[in-house]
């Protein structure tokens, strides 16, 4: 295999779009500066140059590019959704008393809630103020329903992570609250900039909606069978801080009532014991509902790769097509 074949697809897009993200990054740096707030680029700082693949922005940019995009427009938006993706990691770990991310202490561990609070919310004011300059109100529609439908999938988040009502249908909610929304309307705007026809838009709405999913999916079901050196996080996680995905939704469907009562123990009321994680383990092999929501994870990557066929040929769809792949093959 050659060098160039070795490679990740994400670092393959990073290799494509390295001058444009170089302009991002100049840009970003630029709008996360405050005259009179000292404390804001120090936050920012400390959250956005904490490495990260910039997945969201490039998305942008090869949609863009894929479009046939050559203004400089796109380098904004780009900025904007990664401020927009900023912002809500602020506020998430807020909301769930997070102490690390990628690695290192988090904002509100290092400086205090207060201050994870505010900065989300300015660099929130900042992506609007970026995408306002494109002069595109169509943009400006995509990314403000974008960031409602982000702040509505956190809420029903924190109301249904741990009651047993809910269902499948509620967790895609969440899903495309807190992962899809920002990638499909990353991969949109690119189209929309690009002025391509309204086919080419929906299809890469479609390929950001389901590579967001997959990829929520494949994170969700990593936490039961993945490598923690390789993820990062223990096995068993989500279930020791009572969050229902979709491995546990499937198995609570088919529960027995004494299985039930168990669901109900560990995970609505917090009760949890020695043990309880090999049972839960346990519950899902009987049911096989790892294997089943691996097949949905690799359903939504083949929606992506099927959405990007109906775009023009382009080394970027190629890499972008890949990556759908990409996102579900450590699950094979």
């Amino acid at each position: 295999m050659d060098q160039v074949n070795s490679q990740k697809p994400h670092e393959l897009l990073a290799e494509h779009l390295d001058s444009e993200m170089v302009a991002v990054n100049a840009l970003i740096r630029d709008r996360m500066a405050s005259k009179h707030a000292p404390r804001i680029p120090e936050v920012t700082a400390h959250l956005v140059e904490a490495g990260g693949k910039r997945l969201r922005p490039m998305l942008t940019l090869a949609a863009a590019k894929l479009c046939g995009y050559s203004g400089a427009d796109h380098l904004k938006l780009a900025a904007t959704v990664e401020f927009i993706h900023t912002a809500t990691l602020l506020h998430d770990d807020v909301v769930d008393e997070s102490g690390k991310r990628r690695g290192r202490p988090t904002a509100n561990l290092l400086w205090d809630n207060k201050s994870s609070v505010l900065v989300g919310d300015y660099l929130f004011s900042r992506s609007f103020q970026l995408m306002v300059e494109t002069g595109s109100l169509r943009v400006l529609d995509i990314l403000a329903n974008a960031s409602a439908t982000i702040a509505e999938g956190e809420v029903l988040q924190m109301t249904s992570a741990s009651d047993l009502r809910t269902d499948e249908d509620v967790y895609l909610q969440v899903v495309r609250g807190k992962t899809a929304a920002l990638f499909s309307a990353a991969t949109e705007v690119g189209g929309v900039i690009a002025g391509v026809s309204e086919d080419a838009v929906q299809a890469l709405f479609e390929y950001g909606d389901a590579l967001g999913i997959a990829f929520q999916i494949a994170d969700d079901l990593l936490d039961y069978q993945g490598d923690s050196k390789v993820t990062g996080k223990n096995v068993g996680d989500d279930f020791r801080e009572r969050k229902l995905t979709l491995p546990v939704i499937k198995a609570v469907a088919q529960a027995t009532n004494e299985e039930r009562a168990f669901w109900t123990r560990t995970i609505e009321r917090g009760k949890q014991e020695d043990g309880d994680l090999d049972q839960a383990l346990a519950l899902m092999a009987k049911y096989q509902t790892l294997q089943a929501t691996r097949k949905d994870a690799l359903a939504w990557s083949a929606k992506a790769q099927a959405a990007m066929e109906k775009l023009p040929e382009h080394p970027l769809r190629e890499i972008l097509s890949d990556l759908a792949d990409y996102v579900v093959a450590r699950l094979k």
